[in-house]
């Protein structure tokens, strides 16, 4: 096990699955301690069954909706309570669902801003206080590649702008932390084998991509 981060203590969102588990997995076999945040107990459960013994005595699972700021909050303060300090906060929660300006729900909007926009300042808000008693603190926030790429499936329109605003707010945090010495990191991540559909309406994915077909054709 490298000891590039030993004894430093982070928490990563959204990661119970994915992105965000190998995050962890990756922060563990650093020497990193950590806590694992996500909505479903149930899949903390089997994240944290999944690692090794030594990265489970360094792990703890901490059930939270990052959308819901009073949870966010006493996650937050139980990895204090647990740890004694925090180093770095990964937010990778997120959340995508394909559609139309005129096809989505008011469930499908709230959803994916609160998660993706809101469960990201809620996430920084609550850990800032923090990271300013550390030597070498970070905030990393995950975005995407939908951000910016135009050439991809189609109806993702919300994801890729709730994304987009990720990437402004975090120049601007940046610029706020540079007194506190807190580095501010945006990482895009490009097309991956995850669990990002899970979940999706078979129908709304056909649209997408029948529309993806039909304006780049099938030599894109």
């Amino acid at each position: 096990m490298s000891k590039a981060l030993n004894g430093n203590v982070y928490l990563v969102t959204g990661a119970s699955s994915g992105f965000g588990l190998a995050i962890a997995r990756a922060l563990l076999d650093a020497g990193a301690r950590l806590g694992l945040l996500a909505r479903s107990s149930d899949k903390l459960v089997a994240a944290l069954a999944s690692l090794s013994d030594d990265q489970r005595e360094r792990a703890m699972a901490l059930t939270a909706d990052v959308a819901d700021s009073p949870s966010v909050d006493a996650a937050v303060k139980s990895l204090i309570e647990h740890f004694g300090r925090l180093d770095g906060v990964v937010n990778n929660a997120g959340v995508a669902r394909p559609g139309t300006t005129e096809t989505y729900t008011d469930q499908e909007i709230q959803q994916q801003l609160q998660i993706n926009i809101a469960g990201t300042l809620h996430v920084s808000r609550a850990a800032i206080p923090h990271l300013k008693q550390s030597d070498n603190p970070r905030i990393l926030n995950i975005s995407s590649a939908s951000a910016e790429h135009h050439d991809e499936m189609h109806h993702l329109s919300l994801y890729a702008a709730s994304k987009a605003a990720v990437e402004r707010l975090s120049r601007d945090l940046r610029r706020e932390m540079q007194e506190y010495d807190i580095g501010v990191t945006v990482l895009r991540p490009g097309a991956a084998t995850t669990n990002f559909a899970d979940g999706w309406d078979f129908d709304r994915i056909k649209a997408g991509m029948d529309a993806w077909h039909k304006r780049c054709g099938p030599c894109m």
